[in-house]
């Protein structure tokens, strides 16, 4: 069924920035045009907010942590506020699927899905927050020792443009739920979805300057926030350059972070694998998101004597896709811009060119508008192991297929990569399936499944290029607080 979203629900909410649960203007007194790319048409003007900007919602954060309510509210009061916003954002799903829908680019139901997981990270963080436990440590007679769990104070949040609202989710809530006051800046390519729930968490109770949100560019506002010397901890999802960088300016102030980076995630197919389970999840785990997604299954390893027959699957797979606009629910959307449609198609490019064997691709739709950022998905095999197609991330629906011979070899090539974000091992031997999954450098690994980014509860994270840190259920929770010691001589 196709979906006509209405111009007025694609406008942002404000062009300024969103300090003590107002819409106020920037002090930059500057703004960025932001586009559909699902036709290039301009969705309206967001604040292209700088460092003073950036400056003041700090400091309204401080204050809100240090003298406002939130700092003595308690957890369970917390948690009901964010209960609240969770179901605000259940009833007002369809608006704000919308939104993301024609901002991001991706299908409708994707978009859909994606609201339903935000209201979820919400519910179980609000849910989470009186259950954040310390310890008291064993210790000498007459001494209480306990360690406990407390807030930063003030965390900085830097979210990429593929997923605004499930990073929201996983982000902010789990930081509002360990009692921090927040500063988000927002991916300039899309985050309208962010600016209406912002204020939503507002209208849900939550006090002024819990949560302030300065959008622009990552180079000004994104890099003003990391290097602030006011923010305590920052969590930031993106490319590995600029994950490195953000680190670099939090040091600077001896903050924390967490990184999560993106991957060049492997499916690895035994011989005795299922294909008639195993083919249409590769399918979805690199198209989902038009491959715009840090943990899609971008490599398919594949025992060599299945490789002739998994291809075929999947080249047929591949040939039935089609590409188009998000409202026609079609199997991929637009990837976002213009920018980043060259650069898969650059990889495409020298793939073709160094000539590694486009085996299929898909079709972009006759209905996807001309001035849509549209690319067909494509599959090639067999891929060498050593050419970029099977080393770097893409970010796009591109799937290597490459070969391996034994378990050694497959594990082999599986940590064949700078990055370890997600893994899937695909085997009907269990102790074989178990053994490999065991020595996969992944911060999730998936036996006979592929959740990508797995569900709400389960940690997720990287190793080596893919980041540090994890998100996502308790550890996500407990990520977002320090341990502080306190010794009592009582006796």
């Amino acid at each position: 069924m196709n979906v006509q979203s209405p111009l007025s629900a694609v406008r942002p909410v404000s062009d300024g920035v969103f300090l003590d649960n107002a819409w106020i203007p920037s002090l930059a007194g500057e703004t960025l045009e932001t586009f559909a790319p699902g036709d290039g048409r301009s969705l309206g003007r967001i604040a292209a907010g700088g460092a003073e900007d950036v400056d003041r919602a700090v400091r309204s954060a401080r204050r809100a942590f240090e003298e406002g309510p939130w700092g003595r509210m308690s957890a369970y009061e917390r948690g009901r506020i964010l209960m609240r916003f969770s179901r605000l954002v259940e009833e007002q799903a369809e608006e704000l699927a919308l939104l993301e829908s024609q901002d991001t680019g991706k299908p409708i139901r994707q978009a859909r899905a994606d609201i339903a997981a935000c209201a979820r990270y919400f519910e179980f963080y609000a849910g989470a927050a009186d259950k954040l436990h310390g310890e008291a440590i064993p210790t000498i007679e007459g001494v209480l020792a306990v360690a406990e769990r407390v807030p930063f104070g003030v965390t900085g949040h830097i979210i990429p443009w593929n997923y605004p609202a499930q990073m929201f989710g996983r982000s902010v809530g789990g930081s509002l739920a360990a009692g921090n006051a927040c500063v988000l800046k927002p991916a300039e390519d899309a985050c309208l979805s962010l600016l209406r729930m912002a204020q939503m968490l507002a209208e849900a109770g939550l006090p002024e300057g819990v949560l302030n949100v300065v959008p622009g560019l990552g180079r000004t506002a994104g890099a003003a926030l990391a290097a602030h010397p006011g923010i305590d901890f920052v969590s930031f999802t993106g490319s590995p350059e600029t994950g490195a960088q953000v680190q670099i300016a939090a040091a600077a102030h001896h903050a924390g972070c967490t990184l999560e980076l993106g991957g060049k995630s492997p499916q690895i197919l035994f011989e005795d694998a299922d294909l008639d389970a195993v083919t249409p999840v590769i399918l979805n785990a690199i198209i989902q998101n038009c491959g715009q997604t840090c943990s899609a299954g971008s490599r398919a390893l594949v025992h060599e004597s299945l490789a002739d027959e998994l291809g075929e699957r999947l080249a047929a797979g591949f040939r039935a896709l089609r590409a188009g606009p998000p409202e026609a629910d079609m199997d991929l959307g637009p990837v976002i811009s213009a920018r980043q449609r060259a650069r898969v198609e650059g990889f495409c490019d020298r793939a073709e060119a160094d000539g590694v064997t486009l085996a299929a691709s898909g079709e972009i739709s006759a209905e996807a508008p001309e001035g849509g950022f549209y690319v067909r998905p494509r599959l090639f095999a067999p891929t060498p192991r050593d050419h970029a197609l099977a080393r770097e991330e893409v970010f796009g629906p591109v799937l290597a297929l490459l070969t391996f011979r034994g378990e050694a070899d497959a594990v082999a090539m599986a940590n064949g990569t700078d990055y370890g974000l997600v893994a899937g091992v695909w085997s009907k031997d269990g102790s074989r399936a178990l053994r490999v999954a065991r020595k996969i450098r992944a911060g999730q690994v998936f036996v006979n499944a592929y959740g990508a980014g797995g569900g709400i509860e389960l940690p997720f994270g990287g190793m080596g290029k893919s980041g540090h840190g994890r998100e996502k259920g308790f550890e996500g929770l407990r990520e977002f607080t320090t341990l502080r010691t306190l010794v009592v001589k009582h006796g």
